[in-house]
């Protein structure tokens, strides 16, 4: 039904559409952001990671917080997992969320604040106190048009800080991400800017900069301000998105170390680069489903020296992954670039399903596969995703690897006449894992 209505109504009915039900919301739940602080995290990647970790250094300076994620809804101590299939809750639902949040005591609200959202108005009538850009890099240039269309969609989250009715409005931007000048051109009271590499700032501008960092084989250390962080959290790029996160913090006036306990508490994120299985082989389940962030995962376990005893080299790297593709029409440019990040990264290849939608999935498993060109390497198509992570269970050996991403822990996995389909990945590997085991 979605899809024939935005096929025959003109976009600009779809915009009045959108608009309408954005003011109703934000009429019939009385404006409720006007009441809370309001964190507003958008980009391609971490956005997820960048809210779990700012809620919990919230909650650790004695805030009441409320959250919402791809992987979750929270207010102060009750969660509730997010099985909407989208990042950012329709206009009604998240008005209606921060209203709970508002009545229950919450002082902070943050939120994932995705593309698509933004173009559907999901984000009007939302007062934000703080915007966060993390990154960007090609994702829904199909239904956005090109891929500055879809830059300008994440900037109208910074356009609107603009006319939030906060007394101090707050813009937290990445510098090591080569579009940081767009995002740092809007208007806001304070700016801050993030990084790892050699970045510089201004007058203007409060650097938060990670210096003597460290990727380990259980963790990363790095030092903001003589601060040292020692946090249990995989790879590089949850370096930068603790920066995120700490720089939301010292917004809002919470010290480095209160920063520090919070962060050096977190064991995991769920889904994301979270270890499954540890003995006799490792299984991690991640939900990189862009190029950029397949390849993350990948150098992420390979520069983490997994054997404690030895840097792991691509040559002696016993990476076992499994992937797909989203489909429903989405992107279906990444397929092969995704093809080809796993051809230089790992060792065995096993293709299957993924969220195919109304897409024929083994049509989206030859996309992918195009761009594995390596003759040597092992490939295996299997369509049901459930028997690809049993094969790769049966294939592993002590010291092995095993990557399967795409999916993260999602509940759900979405087929053809908008049917979904109970999933976790997560549990399925356990599941997989007894029967060995047995």
């Amino acid at each position: 039904m979605k899809r024939l209505i935005k096929k025959f109504i003109p976009s600009f009915l779809l915009d009045w559409y959108h608009f309408s039900l954005a003011i109703l919301g934000a009429l019939l739940y009385r404006f409720p952001s006007r009441e809370i602080k309001v964190v507003g995290v958008t980009g391609t990647n971490g956005k997820t990671t960048v809210v779990d970790l700012t809620a919990k250094i919230l909650e650790k300076a004695g805030f009441k917080v409320a959250s919402i994620s791809s992987i979750k809804f929270k207010i102060i101590s009750k969660e509730w997992p997010n099985t909407l299939k989208m990042t950012m809750p329709g206009r009604l639902k998240i008005q209606k969320f921060l209203r709970k949040a508002v009545n229950m005591g919450c002082q902070y609200a943050v939120i994932e604040v995705t593309s698509q959202g933004i173009t559907q108005y999901r984000h009007k009538f939302i007062d934000f106190d703080v915007v966060v850009f993390t990154n960007l890099s090609p994702e829904h240039i199909e239904s956005h048009g090109s891929f500055e269309k879809y830059k300008i969609a994440k900037g109208k989250l910074f356009q609107s800080l603009g006319n939030s009715k906060k007394s101090k409005k707050v813009s937290i931007v990445n510098l090591d991400d080569k579009n940081s000048d767009y995002f740092l051109n809007f208007q806001s009271d304070e700016k801050y800017g993030y990084g790892i590499s050699n970045i510089q700032g201004n007058q203007n501008l409060k650097l938060v900069k990670a210096e003597n960092y460290q990727i380990l084989p259980n963790g990363i250390i790095f030092s903001v301000e003589n601060t040292v962080f020692n946090l249990k959290l995989l790879g590089k790029f949850n370096i930068s998105n603790s920066l995120a996160a700490i720089s939301i913090a010292l917004s809002q006036g919470i010290n480095l170390e209160n920063c520090k306990k919070a962060l050096e508490k977190i064991k995991e994120i769920p889904g994301r680069m979270e270890e499954i299985i540890k003995e006799p082989f490792k299984v991690f389940v991640d939900y990189a489903h862009t190029p950029e962030a397949l390849e993350s995962a990948y150098k992420t376990l390979i520069d983490s020296n997994l054997d404690v005893s030895k840097p792991l080299s691509l040559e002696d790297a016993k990476l076992i992954c499994i992937l797909g593709s989203a489909g429903g029409g989405r992107d279906k440019w990444k397929r092969e670039k995704l093809g080809e990040i796993a051809d230089k990264f790992c060792r065995q290849i096993i293709l299957t399903n993924e969220d195919p939608y109304d897409e024929n999935p083994e049509e989206i498993i030859k996309q992918v596969e195009s761009g594995i060109k390596n003759p040597e390497l092992k490939v295996s198509k299997i369509l049901d995703r459930r028997e690809a992570i049993k094969k790769s269970l049966n294939l592993a050996k002590t010291g092995d690897v095993i990557i399967i991403t795409g999916k993260g822990c999602e509940p759900w996995m979405c087929v053809a006449n908008d049917k979904k389909v109970a999933w976790d990945d997560r549990r399925i590997v356990k599941e997989e894992f007894e029967k060995i085991k047995l």
